[in-house]
């Protein structure tokens, strides 16, 4: 099959270093996509510019000096493989799935980058808290933060990347949540935007101060 192995233009401007392990990265994904559900057939043409093209838009969001990232719900290692082949943020992955977590033990190994892979449920996850949570196509909103809050510095963000519903599960969201929101429009996607959430807390504490 052509074109999931070849770069898409927009991805031109990345160093060599990432080009390489992503090309690797989207190899091995591939093959073992053959025996388990990575990334949907119908999606497979567009690996480059609907999964990696969209996930590696969050690395230039990522404050160097080996930051802690958590990410959530990691799958096939969107967003937070992607991530971690262009950044030299520490990467942990939660992935409940056991066999998307033995993929993506043995992709960070091929591809060459330091991970750690979680592989429970996000509500019984225990990991150190990061600086960065992020998520892609996971679960709505309120959702997100319900996970996320668990594994967030206080002085952390989080990136979500979202698609048109993004301002429906925004304003859901403040019911429960206060958080200072940050949009920034998607490259990949004309209804996508990628959601920076800071200062989250519970609206109940928050009235509580």
């Amino acid at each position: 099959m052509s074109g999931p192995a070849t770069l898409a233009p927009d991805m031109a401007d990345v160093s060599r270093e990432t080009r390489d392990r992503l090309e690797k990265y989207a190899d091995i994904l591939l093959r073992w996509n053959q025996r388990i559900n990575l990334v949907s057939p119908h999606d497979l043409p567009h690996l480059w510019s609907r999964h990696i093209a969209d996930s590696l838009q969050l690395a230039g969001q990522i404050p160097p000096g080996g930051t802690r990232l958590v990410d959530m719900g990691s799958g096939g290692g969107f967003p937070g493989l992607v991530i971690a082949c262009a950044t030299d943020a520490q990467v942990t992955l939660i992935e409940s799935d056991q066999r998307k977590a033995a993929f993506l033990r043995e992709a960070a190994r091929v591809v060459g980058v330091q991970v750690s892979v979680c592989a429970r449920r996000l509500e019984v996850a225990d990991v150190p808290p990061a600086q960065v949570v992020t998520a892609r196509a996971l679960a709505p909103l309120s959702r997100l933060l319900e996970w996320g809050a668990r594994f967030l510095q206080p002085d952390g963000f989080c990136l979500f990347l979202k698609g048109r519903n993004a301002e429906a599960e925004l304003t859901t969201a403040r019911a429960g949540w206060h958080m200072a929101t940050t949009r920034i429009p998607s490259r990949t996607d004309t209804d996508g935007v990628i959601l920076k959430l800071s200062d989250i807390r519970r609206v109940r504490d928050h009235n509580n101060e």
